[in-house]
């Protein structure tokens, strides 16, 4: 990741986004205060740096909780869709690298822009947890981050809502869809 951060009017604008997503949407969570995170994030430019490659892409970020282990919050793009500035991408580089050597466009893979981006996809349990926070995926996917003994297979997990469910499916990771994109979580 870049050792990026902000110009200080960027990060003023950009605190004020979150502030007023953070009260606008306080049922995603309700026992935090907004002057608790501001002074978690006003110490933190690389998590301001990250947040705000978040919003570029269309991520529209939120604290979604707390992490029970570390009293980090969570940060996670709770956009209605998938972030639109992450979509057609591959699972990983060697799908990416696949559709390639075959001629077919990609715009990248999950897990390179993530760590340019500096956060995590979500994990199967992270999007059920956002499901719980609203409905998201109503019309697009994402890919999810996924477990080891499945990704040595060739394999990638997606998730989506349809039908008042949420569904977890599983392509290669060369596979790519326009309406396909990540979501990310960012700890601060």
């Amino acid at each position: 990741m870049p050792s990026a951060s902000l110009p200080r009017q960027q990060q003023e604008t950009l605190l004020e986004v979150l502030e007023e997503r953070f009260e606008k949407n306080w049922k995603r969570h309700a026992d935090l205060k907004w002057e608790d995170v501001y002074a978690r994030l006003e110490k933190n430019a690389k998590a301001l740096w990250s947040l705000n490659e978040m919003e570029r892409t269309g991520g529209e970020p939120d604290v979604m909780g707390i992490d029970d282990k570390t009293g980090e919050f969570l940060y996670c793009d709770c956009s209605p869709e998938s972030p639109t500035g992450r979509r057609s991408v591959c699972y990983d580089g060697a799908g990416q690298k696949k559709r390639e050597k075959e001629g077919l466009p990609v715009a990248g893979n999950v897990l390179d822009m993530a760590k340019s981006m500096g956060i995590e996809p979500l994990t199967e349990e992270q999007y059920a947890h956002l499901q719980t926070l609203g409905e998201f995926d109503l019309k697009s996917q994402s890919w999810l981050k996924t477990p080891d003994e499945i990704a040595k297979l060739g394999g990638a997990l997606f998730a989506e809502r349809r039908y008042g469910r949420v569904f977890v499916g599983a392509n290669t990771s060369p596979c790519f869809y326009k309406v396909r994109g990540f979501r990310g979580t960012l700890k601060v």
